[in-house]
């Protein structure tokens, strides 16, 4: 099976799969997206367990288009996995675009093709499409990782990654269930099951510094008010760290007195969301001693909605155990009074480590088992590169991708690497990706490759590529803006250090997107400096 050919191959058709298809096919160009799963929504498809929903703004977590958000309403502020469903499904209606998607189909490799100038694109369902470009968007989650444990093959009951929840769904009332992991995905199933489950066992390595959400629903009145409010909200996105309508406050927690800091401090407690960890003070995430009054903040915070001390002492400890912040926090909404519920009981892996699974449950190093019905894997991904490393992607010397990564992450721009011409990735390593709202990148840096693709087509010009110059310079640059900050101290996905011999590197980039977007805007004018053009 072999289709005809492509001007653009497009992998992943969530938010910014989807923002290439319809603009590149606006302007001209024949445009196919490859999905794997059987529906548009990249990780909305996959994200189907209890309790998931977004971490951001329904406002703001959506394309900027008027078109699009005119007659588009969230019911809620921070929408369910569902609801997220029917968005993508709203965009397809006005857009059409599903008939450009090939779902139910993996690309399991790529070759360059030196003669042609194309890339050859192959599928785990026989077939090869050649396309001129290969435009990678794989998001920062799509290869779930599951620790190797002694014995997991072995459970009797049902088992899930959180990224693999059936589709229709797993009862979970009156059944023994086990959670292993307490990052994002973890906390909302833990606080989702709590009430339904016969016992609830959390299988806790790191405690989560999770967030209150302050969910609300919405009601008429507030959806007319917030819609007058969207064109300012799209407009600033571009202006702040993570791509938000929100950024930083423009000075130190140390720099005003302990009143006012902590005046500050409950004022974004009270907003909730991301504000505490993204609209706080500007040095929080660069400097240990203003980091250590945000985490005495959230830390006592937490403690006071506990009964038991010692379940305290695991969840929020007395001492950091790392920087607040450096490692991503999670929303919640219930989740530190579930734990007061007799049917819920947490084990500290790093006192009391698992050492196998049985067909029955999991046995600890005390020896004991703890019987479940159902194990649910909350052990998140190979984050930011996992999604392009899974593809034998192979550069024009034969290396696979996989290989050029092993060292390290290698790119310009977190747009592209030497020696694999023609292939840009969105939402990638290097780039904002992890830090950044999803949408908002999906537009902001998907426009930038969009007008990288114009720009050669106008000039008559069919093959860019990285420079390892440019690559190494670009390396150096993320490298020098990681050492300020207090990432590197902490055992993170965003330092590639949950999974076993990945190298131990800051994935995404941490100068902010409005930097990111100013040095990328300057290398187009400048004729896409770092890249060769032909």
């Amino acid at each position: 099976m072999t289709s005809k050919d492509l001007d653009v191959l497009v992998v992943g058709a969530g938010f910014a799969g989807l923002y290439q298809l319809e603009r590149l096919r606006s302007l001209g160009y024949s445009v196919q997206v490859v999905e794997a799963g059987s529906d548009i929504g990249g990780i909305w498809y996959w994200n189907c367990y209890p309790g998931a929903r977004v971490d951001t703004w329904g406002p703001i977590y959506q394309y900027s288009r008027e078109d699009l958000w005119r007659d588009w309403e969230y019911s809620e502020l921070y929408p369910g996995w569902d609801e997220v469903r029917r968005y993508f499904h709203h965009v397809d209606q006005k857009l059409d675009l599903s008939k450009d998607i090939r779902f139910d189909t993996r690309v399991t490799g790529a070759e360059f093709d030196e003669d042609t100038h194309r890339w050859t694109v192959r599928a785990d369902d026989g077939s090869t499409t050649r396309a001129r470009y290969l435009v990678l968007c794989t998001g920062f989650g799509s290869k779930p990782y599951v620790p190797d444990i002694p014995g997991l093959d072995s459970f009797a009951g049902e088992s899930h990654h959180t990224a693999r929840w059936p589709q229709n769904g797993l009862d979970v009332a009156g059944r023994r269930v086990g959670v292993l992991g307490t990052g994002a995905s973890g906390v909302q199933v833990i606080q989702e099951s709590a009430p339904d489950a016969a016992h609830l066992t959390v299988f806790q390595r790191t405690p989560n510094t999770a967030l209150p959400m302050r969910q609300q629903q919405l009601d008429d009145d507030t959806k007319r008010e917030l819609k007058k409010t969207y064109a300012e909200r799209f407009r600033k996105r571009a202006e702040t760290f993570a791509g938000f309508d929100y950024d930083f406050v423009d000075h130190g927690a140390l720099e005003v007195p302990d009143e006012e800091r902590h005046a500050t401090y409950e004022e974004l407690w009270a907003q909730g969301g991301f504000l505490p960890w993204l609209g706080t003070f500007n040095d929080v995430l660069l400097d240990a001693d203003a980091n250590a009054t945000a985490y005495a903040f959230w830390r006592d915070k937490v403690r006071a909605r506990i009964d038991d001390p010692a379940v305290a002492e695991k969840l929020a400890p007395m001492q950091q155990l790392h920087p607040f912040g450096v490692k991503r926090p999670s929303l919640e909404q219930r989740y530190y009074e579930i734990y007061n519920q007799d049917n819920v009981e947490l084990v500290d892996l790093r006192a009391n480590p698992i050492e196998r699974v049985t067909p029955t449950g999991v046995v600890t190093a005390d020896g004991r088992e703890h019987e479940l019905d159902v194990l649910v894997l909350a052990t998140g991904f190979d984050a930011v590169t996992g999604g392009l490393t899974a593809i034998d992607i192979r550069s024009t010397k034969g290396e696979s991708i996989g290989d050029v990564f092993a060292g390290g992450t290698r790119t310009h721009l977190g747009t592209a690497t030497a020696g694999f011409p023609n292939l840009l990735y969105i939402y990638g390593p290097q780039s904002p990706s992890a830090f950044c709202n999803g949408p908002t990148c999906a537009e902001l840096q998907g426009e930038w490759v969009v007008e990288c693709l114009e720009h050669l087509r106008n000039n008559g010009l069919t093959r860019i590529e990285a420079t390892p110059e440019a690559e190494r310079a670009w390396g150096e640059h993320v490298a020098e803006l990681t050492a300020g900050t207090l990432f590197p101290r902490a055992q993170s996905w965003y330092m590639g250090a949950n999974v076993p011999g990945k190298k131990r590197e800051l994935l995404a980039y941490p100068g902010g997107l409005p930097t990111y977007l100013q040095k990328c805007n300057e290398a187009a004018e400048q004729g896409y400096a770092g890249f060769v053009l032909s």
